[in-house]
């Protein structure tokens, strides 16, 4: 090969390596950066395609089992984005930016006193219709009041949700994340076994 060529290929070879630099760098940066986004008075824009992250578990404390008083009488399906998720079984915290939702669902068209029902599978509960959706966030500087995270309601009611959400008082719900799991990053990591490993 003569030098001129040889100048070329080294030259397309740069530009190679330059351009997928710059995409990977894009590809990770989109990867680690918050989906929460907030409007300019503050408010949590209502998370969108949540249902397709992970989904972590769906605890559930029926008002059948609570003398009919229960605090969240509905199933909750918990999601959380795969890169978070993965931080977390790496460091045993979430990443700053994390969103965890929360998405409540109905115990399915009751027909016994407790709130179940029988099925082909059984009797037993089952999932019914939504019935509002919860969010955190967690950011260290916005919500340094709050251990870090901050704590958002869309409605206790069946869909459509609100769009926003203000930040709810320290007392309706980061009040008991910080006196009881404020040890595990603020989440019940004890009630979704990929979580705690057992």
């Amino acid at each position: 090969m003569n030098r001129r060529l040889l100048v070329t290929l080294a030259g397309l070879m740069f530009i190679a390596a330059t351009l997928g630099l710059v995409g990977t760098r894009g590809i990770a940066a989109k990867a680690s950066g918050s989906t929460a986004v907030f409007d300019s008075n503050g408010r949590l824009k209502q998370p969108t395609g949540y249902r397709r992250w992970i989904f972590l578990g769906a605890p559930l404390t029926p008002n059948g089992l609570n003398n009919g008083k229960a605090g969240f009488p509905e199933y909750h399906h918990v999601y959380v984005e795969e890169p978070n998720l993965d931080a977390y079984l790496k460091t045993g915290s979430f990443p700053e930016g994390t969103v965890i939702v929360k998405e409540l669902t109905r115990v399915l068209d009751p027909t016994f006193p407790d709130g179940s029902r029988n099925e082909p599978s059984g009797r037993g509960f089952f999932n019914g219709t939504f019935n509002g959706m919860d969010v955190t966030v967690k950011d260290s500087k916005r919500f340094a009041k709050t251990n870090g995270w901050g704590f958002f309601n869309f409605g206790h009611h069946p869909l459509p949700y609100a769009e926003s959400a203000a930040e709810a008082p320290a007392s309706e719900c980061a009040g008991c994340h910080m006196s009881y799991v404020a040890k595990t990053d603020m989440t019940w990591v004890q009630f979704y076994p990929m979580l705690h490993g057992k």
